[in-house]
């Protein structure tokens, strides 16, 4: 089994530098950020090929909420331990609910950074994001910090909402041995080594799905124009 060195380490911490500072699309930076770690780590990339390939093979998020559905309600503690509750959040305007791997994500990261840069366009609509996390709140708060983001970063712990919405996964034994430099059990609170499929719901005031993106390949987000388009029909339809 191939580890990560600290000289591969250091090489990606500069490629993720590199994506996060260059022009383009979100997803130009998540497929700059891709290639350049399958070079640095090319264990890991063929691995996430593996993964993504039996997540596809077996419908990953396939069954979660889609247009139309109604988006099951949550209540969450943020990253101050403030419980947020979804219909809270719908009364105010639309929502985009957005599910994150973790702060140690360079992918959610650069997803984060991508959303926190339109929050303005946003909130001129009256819309809202919340991020969703499988991590206590000591690392939900770092990401917040990190990011400067100015919404709520909730701790969904074990993945009991993510697996309400059959988004939750198990990793499996390679990607855990391959990944076993991060400390998973801590940023979780648990040795589960299970984390959402990311995704995005955009759910109106009437709680309706408008529009969803999941894609089992982590490496792969809603692009921020199109989840700019959603939130602006579902504050029309209000």
């Amino acid at each position: 089994m191939t580890f990560l060195s600290p000289a591969d380490a250091e090489q990606l911490r500069l490629a993720f530098q590199r994506c996060r500072d260059m022009d383009g699309t979100l997803n130009e930076q998540l497929r700059a950020y891709a290639d350049a770690s399958r070079k640095v780590f090319p264990a890991y990339g063929e691995a996430v090929d593996r993964l993504v390939a039996r997540l596809n093979g077996n419908g990953g998020g396939e069954t979660a909420p889609r247009p139309g559905d109604p988006m099951p309600p949550f209540m969450l503690p943020d990253e101050g331990g403030r419980l947020v509750s979804l219909p809270s959040l719908q009364a105010r305007g639309p929502v985009a609910v957005m599910f994150f791997r973790g702060h140690w994500c360079p992918y959610c990261r650069l997803n984060v950074r991508a959303v926190v840069q339109s929050v303005d366009r946003i909130k001129a609509m009256g819309a809202q994001v919340v991020a969703i996390m499988p991590e206590t709140q000591e690392y939900t708060g770092q990401l917040k910090a990190e990011s400067g983001a100015p919404f709520p970063i909730l701790t969904d712990l074990d993945n009991g909402y993510a697996l309400s919405l059959s988004l939750a996964i198990w990793l499996g034994a390679e990607i855990q041995q391959l990944l076993s430099y991060q400390d998973m059990a801590k940023f979780h609170g648990n040795d589960g080594w299970m984390l959402p499929i990311p995704a995005v719901f955009v759910v109106g005031r009437d709680g309706i799905v408008k529009a969803r993106f999941v894609d089992p390949d982590f490496r792969k987000r809603m692009e921020i124009d199109d989840l700019i388009e959603a939130l602006e029909r579902a504050s029309r339809e209000n």
